[in-house]
């Protein structure tokens, strides 16, 4: 067996120089798993004057000197009203009050009330679990003819025991709140009721059958729009084949950033069948990362891809530890592609002053910044994490340029990834779907919460009316119940 270093002896020195590079970079992203800051937001250093320590491998040179721009804008000043306490805070006017008047202990008598003193304390009493009986008389008709009686009201399972709010309360538990099934059990358990996991299980589903149809409504009325962002988040399976272990399934994500909705959609794999079947009709704008699917996409009639910045500002920010000059002056550009869309957004601009703005200040930029990356690509590695960076980028250059060809375009997909996090941490809690088919009933769930969040819709409450209504409520009117529609 030959030993590692009688096998790097045969390598030739660019090709160890690369290997280097590669460890350097592998070793750079364990530390920052392990020990740095997720956030990828970067801020141009100005204290030139510390030292550095020049441990690169590879030999840098420091790109030509460019003209500074300084970019400003007007931000719109809060009102007083929208001002932040600074001491105590102001207790909301819609909680309900309940008074305790505290008397002197002294007797006041012949004295005269000059006013009064008011302090607040906020207080909470736990929810509780209570019975609702519907009393129904039965009335006997003359001779014999029968027996009248109310109708029962329509009711989310039926004949199941579980009312509309407790239907969203455990809902709402689980994939907002992300508590488990079993530790709801507990809490049940703490109040003298004691239920089975199946039972919860069983009541989860009936919830999502009745949902079905709003499901639908929600996923055309998302697929008819004609800008959509896309994305993947894995989400690990139960194999009931193979016991002890788990199958990587992948929840497909859409967004459309205009109408404010978001559609999840569970597949079993990566594979480009999911977003083909989805998107069969689509036609207008889809914006995704690089990835080779969503590619794909590019040779469909009707369909314009773009790419997100975010990806390709992620990529330079890996490669700080490979070459820090010019991975900077990346980042510092980008920043200021940035530094615009924050201006976009703090003005409230329409989109045709979106769109006039980014012209103006993004898309000379954006051309300055192709053409360094050209010239740069010439001086690297292709295969070392700079190198990588800009062919990532240039490889999808008009793609990433081509938000500022609309002013309802976004510059990245950060939009849908907030909509992803919720399923990142519900991962973390209770670790698996327990079947493909609770994994699809995870995305449905997923879809509303996540649509209600985009809108500031309360969770709770939207869940719990719609519950109530959708037994008889008509099909042709299910937009009505979505959660925008509140």
């Amino acid at each position: 067996m030959i030993s590692a270093e009688l096998a790097y002896n045969h390598l030739s020195r660019e090709e160890l120089l690369l290997t280097v590079v590669e460890l350097k970079h592998e070793l750079d992203q364990l530390k920052r798993l392990v020990f740095g800051s997720r956030h990828e937001r970067f801020v141009p250093a100005v204290a030139h004057e510390q030292l550095a320590l020049e441990l690169a491998v590879e030999k840098v040179e420091t790109p030509a000197a460019t003209s500074v721009e300084t970019i400003a804008y007007t931000r719109k000043k809060k009102e007083a009203t929208e001002k932040i306490p600074t001491g105590r805070m102001k207790l909301p006017a819609h909680l309900p009050r309940e008074q305790v008047i505290l008397v002197p202990q002294q007797d006041v008598s012949g004295m005269k009330k000059i006013g009064e003193e008011i302090t607040e304390e906020l207080e909470r009493i736990p929810g509780k679990l209570f019975v609702r009986q519907y009393v129904r008389p039965k009335y006997a008709k003359p001779q014999g003819e029968g027996v009248v009686i109310a109708d029962l009201p329509a009711r989310p399972i039926d004949k199941g025991i579980a009312g509309p709010g407790l239907l969203a309360q455990i809902v709402i538990d689980k994939y907002t709140d992300h508590l488990p099934i079993h530790r709801q059990l507990q809490r049940f358990e703490r109040e003298g009721i004691r239920l089975s996991s199946s039972t919860l299980t069983g009541w989860i589903s009936g919830t999502c059958a009745l949902l079905e149809p709003l499901y639908d409504t929600l996923k055309k009325e998302i697929l008819s729009t004609q800008y959509l962002q896309a994305d993947e988040t894995p989400i690990k399976v139960l194999d009931r084949d193979k016991k002890g272990t788990t199958h990587r399934g992948y929840h497909w994500v859409y967004h459309a950033p205009e109408e404010r909705l978001v559609l999840f959609d569970y597949r079993e794999g990566r594979g480009r069948e999911g977003p083909t079947e989805v998107l069969k009709d689509f036609r207008g704008y889809l914006q995704a990362d690089g990835y080779a699917v969503y590619e794909d996409f590019e040779k469909k009639r009707g369909i314009t891809v773009l790419n997100c910045m975010a990806h390709a500002r992620r990529k330079f920010d890996e490669a700080k530890a490979n070459d820090l000059a010019r991975a900077e002056y990346a980042l510092t550009e980008i920043h200021k592609l940035y530094a615009i869309e924050r201006q976009l957004r703090n003005e409230g601009l329409t989109t045709a002053q979106r769109y006039n703005l980014r012209q103006q200040k993004s898309l000379p930029l954006l051309n300055d910044l192709k053409n360094w990356m050209l010239e740069n690509y010439k001086s690297v590695l292709p295969k070392s994490t700079i190198g990588q960076a800009l062919h990532y980028s240039l490889e999808r250059f008009d793609k990433l340029m081509l938000y500022c060809a609309d002013g309802k375009l976004e510059i990245d997909n950060n939009l849908i990834e907030n909509a992803i996090r919720p399923v990142a941490i519900g991962r973390k809690n209770y670790l698996f779907a327990g079947s493909h088919q609770g994994a699809r009933r995870a995305a449905m769930l997923y879809s509303f919460l996540g649509t209600c969040k985009i809108n500031e819709v309360n969770p709770f409450e939207w869940l719990r009316a719609t519950l109530a209504k959708i037994p008889t409520y008509p099909v042709n009117q299910l937009t009505d119940l979505l959660p925008r529609k509140m």
